[in-house]
């Protein structure tokens, strides 16, 4: 049997509307459903009072909360780099990196730029990077929680791999929650849109708990995590 091939599919589904006693379903659309309380979640709060739900909740899972307006942005990244160890670094091949004017810190402190074409060689950079320095496409105040729609340029590696990850969270990013997100996504795929062929949601750094509920961070990824939110809205 090759890979992908179903046999005696309709005879399976047959048998199984038969013993339901109905016709066999050859269409499924998606229920209108009566209530949706997913919505009124957080819908009365501001662009601010979101901010501050999600440092609030960022901060709760570990994660180092820094504040900043473009103006000071570049004065800000070099206090990370050098509170978190700088050298050896890394960050996706993202151009919103230039449009923030983050190049010329990036450059002057030798950060690696992911190159798709290196292939390996980017993994082994991330691994031995102590910093990796990512964008949030969308930014959930309900969890403290970053979306990360990946491609061949923005590379999970980058957010997994180094000891530190440092996300910037433009303002206008921050959603509620995951419901925001799913619409966005299920939105792009009824209008055609490529979708991110991975999505990372990642909620501060690395941790795992035993059964007696002892919580160690870092055993599987980062073991420090720093959102830097940029007042840009």
């Amino acid at each position: 049997m090759s890979k992908g091939t179903i046999h005696n599919r309709d005879k399976f589904l047959s048998h199984i509307a038969d013993r339901l006693g109905r016709e066999q379903k050859t269409d499924v659309s998606r229920p209108d459903w009566k209530y949706q309380p997913q919505w009124a979640v957080y819908q009365e709060k501001t662009s601010d009072e979101l901010c501050a739900l999600f440092n609030e909740n960022s901060e709760e899972k570990g994660t180092h909360v820094l504040e900043t307006t473009m103006d000071q942005l570049e004065e800000t990244v070099e206090y990370v780099m050098k509170t978190y160890d700088g050298s050896p670094m890394v960050a996706t091949d993202d151009e919103r990196f230039a449009e923030f004017g983050l190049t010329d810190v990036f450059d002057k402190n030798n950060v690696h730029i992911w190159d798709a074409e290196s292939g390996e060689r980017n993994i082994e950079k991330a691994k031995q990077a102590n910093i990796g320095f990512l964008f949030s496409d969308v930014s959930l105040a309900e969890s403290g929680t970053i979306a990360q729609f990946n491609d061949r340029n923005i590379a999970r590696s980058v957010s997994l791999l180094p000891t530190t990850y440092t996300a910037f969270i433009p303002k206008s990013t921050i959603v509620p929650r995951m419901t925001q997100v799913t619409a966005r996504i299920h939105k792009q795929g009824g209008d055609g849109e490529n979708i991110s062929p991975y999505i990372n949601f990642i909620t501060g750094p690395s941790n795992s708990a035993d059964i007696e509920m002892n919580m160690v961070v870092g055993v599987h990824g980062p073991v420090k995590a720093v959102h830097i939110v940029i007042l840009d809205a």
